[in-house]
């Protein structure tokens, strides 16, 4: 059996990142950082009250935008595999698990730039490394050179979470220059957030008029309990966002035949008002029935 842990899959994706976030170009980085803003201001960062006219019942929580599927690698794989695990679904950061199921790190696309074997490592200093003594750059070397993933990944990682308001969110990612957080319920993993899955909220906030009721979020459970029930979901990796009764459909599916079984799925849900369509197949959109 690999040491990769397949069995922490539980039900959503992280949207193939739809889930990778930003490829650390400048530019990139501005246009997410201008969405994190965006949500900012609609999930009430930076007040000490609701906006008149929004309740704190209403406010948008981790729980509501996270991603619920959790693909997870072993402090004991290769990089290679957790490289491999990445490419195959399409995602630039991994949580570490170990064999107690317990979060010990999380490894992503940037400990893989500085390797010998693409002529990237970093160079350092001698004069400083025996001005400042060699702690420093027996730990670089570890990471540059380790072979298991428990050398290169980030321990304690900051996590955050499922009933957090998305302004925490915002703020965190921001603070620690990150793309995602693990989402832990009473010290255990229990999800995914990335600036994209709050960017998908900014699609549905940006339509939305204020939510009546808070039906959405168990509109949102409805549907993800019957996904996670059906036997012909097998390679789909699915998220849906809900706003005001009208379900904005994400992911990546493995035959277009469950394009059409998740449409029915998700109208038939009691509460749902309207399907929005944002499937992709094979890495492309796929196009209007």
């Amino acid at each position: 059996m690999t040491s990769l842990q397949f069995d922490h899959v539980t039900a959503a994706v992280e949207q193939g990142e739809i889930f990778s976030g930003p490829d650390g170009s400048r530019s990139k980085d501005v246009r997410t950082n201008g969405v994190l803003m965006k949500l900012s201001k609609a999930a009430g960062v930076g007040r000490n009250r609701p906006r008149r006219g929004v309740s704190r019942q209403n406010t948008m929580k981790v729980s509501d935008v996270m991603t619920w599927r959790i693909i997870s690698v072993s402090p004991d794989a290769t990089i290679l595999e957790a490289i491999k695990l990445m490419l195959k679904h399409h995602i630039s950061g991994l949580p570490v698990i170990d064999h107690n199921r317990e979060l010990v790190g999380i490894v992503t696309e940037s400990d893989f730039l500085h390797r010998p074997e693409t002529g990237t490592e970093r160079k350092r200093s001698r004069w400083l490394d025996t001005f400042f003594g060699p702690a420093a750059a027996a730990k670089d070397y570890v990471r540059s050179h380790g072979f298991k993933v428990r050398d290169v990944m980030t321990h304690n990682p900051v996590t955050v979470a499922e009933n957090a308001p998305l302004d925490e969110v915002v703020r965190t990612l921001e603070s620690h220059s990150v793309k995602r957080l693990p989402v832990m319920r009473r010290g255990k993993l229990v999800g995914i957030v990335s600036r994209a899955d709050l960017m998908l909220a900014v699609a549905s906030i940006d339509r939305a008029t204020p939510a009546s009721g808070g039906n959405d979020a168990m509109i949102r459970n409805r549907i993800m309990a019957a996904i996670r029930e059906q036997s012909w979901t097998a390679g789909a990796t699915i998220d849906v966002i809900v706003r005001n009764g009208v379900a904005d459909v994400w992911g990546t599916i493995s035959d277009v035949a469950q394009r059409d079984a998740l449409k029915v799925l998700v109208m038939s849900t009691l509460g749902v008002k309207r399907v929005e369509d944002h499937l992709t197949w094979q890495g492309e959109p796929l196009s209007a029935p």
